[in-house]
């Protein structure tokens, strides 16, 4: 049952999520340097090391629920916690691009700041294709 419509929008959030966390730039800096999810490891403030973990959670969680096809309920919750998740990222990432040094000088964004919206959208699709499988399955349950 991996062949189901939320696995490949699974599958595509939990890719986008991952290419997020390694290879798409987040921001330039003033000194044009391209920061990226994994440097922010290394950031003295403790708000931007979430970015990267969130990304990573994000991606763990779609992975995860895309193999849980026999257990629909769980599925369905694991959507909705990364669906949180998520949320909290695309915040996080509001607030840091709108708070930048040299925000008057550079307001050169990076794609990577997209790829959260992009998820939260997938994963309400493939929730509400988790709901209608689950509706699907009660209804034959009472025909039985």
């Amino acid at each position: 049952m991996i062949q189901r419509v939320q696995s490949i929008y699974l599958c595509i959030a939990a890719i986008l999520a991952g290419c997020a966390a390694f290879s798409v730039s987040l921001w330039t800096t003033v000194v044009d340097s391209t920061v990226y999810a994994q440097d922010l490891i290394h950031h003295p403030s403790v708000l931007l090391k979430t970015i990267f973990f969130a990304f990573l959670v994000s991606a763990v969680l779609s992975l995860v629920a895309i193999f849980l096809f026999k257990k629909r309920q769980l599925q369905f919750v694991l959507g909705r916690v990364n669906l949180l998740v998520n949320l909290y990222l695309l915040g996080v990432l509001i607030y840091v691009s709108q708070t930048l040094p040299g925000e008057a000088a550079v307001s050169e964004k990076g794609i990577g700041l997209f790829f959260p919206i992009v998820v939260v959208l997938l994963l309400v699709i493939a929730n509400k294709a988790i709901k209608k499988d689950e509706e699907l399955v009660k209804s034959v349950d009472r025909l039985r």
